[in-house]
């Protein structure tokens, strides 16, 4: 752990420790997942190649990757018991406090008795996120029990089949696939930071996961492509959208989806999924979302030197994919329990208990007076 103060708040600019996994921001822009940038990786990369990487320490070949996706295929199907705590949370719960609860009560149910257990709970989790969100918003949604087992070989497949239980379009599986890939892990971030502290007490697999769920659900770090997909529907035109955002901008009102606590100059991640976001709007006939989206970056970039971030693009490109909102950061858990896993090992192995120190700014020498005399 670093030394050095912190004057600024929220421990920005301190080195909180060592990973091998993931780099952020390098030269103000950069990032990779174990040495391989991220644009390799979305663009000649599937998901599950990108989390056995993040898992296991490198990339799969062709039988190991067949494996591994047979590993997770065979993890899918939910416990009885947990598919009734999905049922009777109500329909109005934030998806986001599903997959908390979910994964707070598969820890009950399938304890981690070592650590041994280790990698095969981050594959159970892996497996059942998308079900145990999609089995409760389904079943509160149409009254469907949908069946959470598969033997699809991907995971973004899996996930749109079981949304709108039909086979997906071949474009929204890599889509989503991609996004996958993109939102898998990036360093030291309020919810990877959140389980690494959790599990440096010694504490289980699951605990770490929740804590690190429970941090995501904040809007400062996880929900800004919930955010951001508000702002655009606002608008009907491209000319709409400058004049309302004038306004916001004018109100110093802020604006979600744009800007990143460590990259400087862009975020390497909104090119890939701005991208995608076009095909898919090409492929709908959309001819309102994605001009705003645009108008909307310019602006932000000509008034605000704000660039797009992951999530900005990333909200349009789940909508046109028939995703409702609130089931956007839910997507992200999906992803990032990769990336969470990855630094609950790393933490593991070479553990020390997190405990920063802080500058104390209350009154000091106070007198104590007896109650009798307050």
């Amino acid at each position: 752990m670093s030394d050095v103060k912190n004057k600024t708040g929220g421990l920005a600019g301190v080195v909180a420790g060592q990973t091998a996994i993931c780099t952020v921001g390098k030269e103000g822009h950069g990032l990779t997942y174990r040495g391989y940038s991220i644009d390799d990786l979305a663009e000649k990369a599937c998901f599950e190649e990108v989390a056995y990487l993040l898992l296991r320490g490198s990339l799969p070949n062709r039988e190991q990757l067949n494996q591994f996706r047979l590993e997770i295929a065979q993890k899918r199907d939910l416990p009885a018991s947990l598919r009734t705590i999905l049922e009777i949370l109500p329909a109005h719960t934030h998806p986001m406090d599903v997959l908390r609860t979910g994964c707070s009560a598969l820890g009950c149910l399938e304890p981690e008795q070592d650590a041994a257990q280790q990698g095969d709970i981050a594959l159970r989790l892996l497996a059942t996120f998308p079900g145990m969100l999609l089995y409760w918003h389904r079943f509160h949604q149409d009254g469907t029990r949908i069946e959470t087992a598969s033997n699809s070989p991907s995971i973004a497949e899996h996930f749109l089949q079981m949304l709108h239980g039909r086979q997906p379009d071949p474009l929204w599986v890599r889509a989503m696939d991609v996004s996958l890939t993109l939102y898998a892990e990036h360093e030291f971030n309020a919810s990877t930071f959140s389980a690494r502290v959790t599990v440096a007490t010694r504490s289980d697999f699951y605990s770490a996961i929740t804590s690190a769920i429970g941090t995501l659900r904040g809007p400062l770090h996880g929900g800004a492509n919930e955010a951001a997909m508000e702002l655009i529907e606002r608008y009907q035109t491209p000319d709409d959208a400058q004049a309302g955002l004038l306004t916001a901008l004018d109100r110093r009102e802020l604006i979600m989806g744009f800007g990143h606590r460590v990259y400087r100059t862009c975020d390497p991640r909104s090119d890939v999924i701005k991208r995608w976001s076009k095909k898919l709007a090409d492929a709908t006939g959309d001819s309102r979302l994605y001009p705003v989206s645009e108008r909307i970056e310019q602006l932000m970039w000509d008034r605000k030197k704000l660039f797009p971030n992951l999530d900005f693009y990333s909200a349009s490109a789940y909508h046109f994919m028939g995703i409702s909102t609130p089931l956007f950061t839910p997507i992200f858990v999906c992803s990032r329990i990769t990336g969470w896993a990855a630094h609950v090992f790393e933490q593991r192995a070479n553990n020390k208990l997190i405990r920063p120190g802080a500058d104390y700014t209350g009154p000091d020498n106070l007198p104590f007076v007896p109650l009798d005399g307050r």
